[in-house]
């Protein structure tokens, strides 16, 4: 069965962006390694250390769909309609876009639970990946995720957008971590302890 796993990366003192949603800080393990690892769009090949590769092909290979919020959505401008996991998005908005072209690829859902319920049909029996602050937030108070793996950069940036700040169910139990060292990064795997 597939599981609904948050993935973001994150600086030492809990940050997912600095206070201008900028990410280069926190990104820059995915270039600078010998090897090469492509991705469904052609302007994002990754170049990441051995141990990063694999951890990168194994999730790549394990997701079905990517939940995003709207914030995300208009950042990126869809991605240009291809996210770079290559598979279908749903973005949980309360104002789709009126005009956007890529209904093959994308859907827009009004709340978080229509959105996990929904990637869980598109992902089939591979995982759903939530890629949100503040989505991510929501599926872990509403008990709806399973995992969150974090891509622990070495950076203190100060100030920013943090990852789990708003949580309204807390505290959460994890597992202890699978631990992947890459370099310039440490990729950490918790699964969440439902409470029986």
């Amino acid at each position: 069965m597939s599981k609904v796993i948050a993935n973001m990366s994150m600086s030492l003192d809990g940050y997912i962006a600095d206070t201008a949603d900028g990410i280069d800080q926190l990104f820059g393990w995915m270039g600078n390694g010998e090897v090469e690892v492509p991705t469904a769009v052609e302007w994002a090949t990754f170049r990441m250390s051995p141990a990063s590769a694999e951890y990168m092909r194994e999730a790549l290979s394990g997701a079905g769909a990517l939940i995003t919020g709207r914030h995300l959505f208009d950042i990126t401008q869809g991605w240009g309609g291809t996210h770079p996991v290559g598979v279908p998005v749903v973005v949980v908005t309360h104002n789709p876009p009126a005009d956007w072209p890529h209904t093959e690829t994308f859907t827009f859902v009004d709340s978080v639970d229509e959105a996990v319920r929904v990637a869980r049909d598109l992902a089939g029996d591979r995982n759903v990946v939530v890629a949100s602050a503040k989505i991510a937030q929501q599926c872990l108070d509403a008990g709806l995720l399973d995992g969150i793996n974090v891509d622990l950069v070495p950076v203190l940036l100060g100030e920013g957008v943090r990852w789990f700040e708003n949580l309204s169910k807390a505290p959460v139990q994890l597992s202890d971590p699978t631990v992947v060292e890459g370099n310039h990064v440490t990729h950490l795997a918790y699964e969440v302890v439902r409470k029986a």
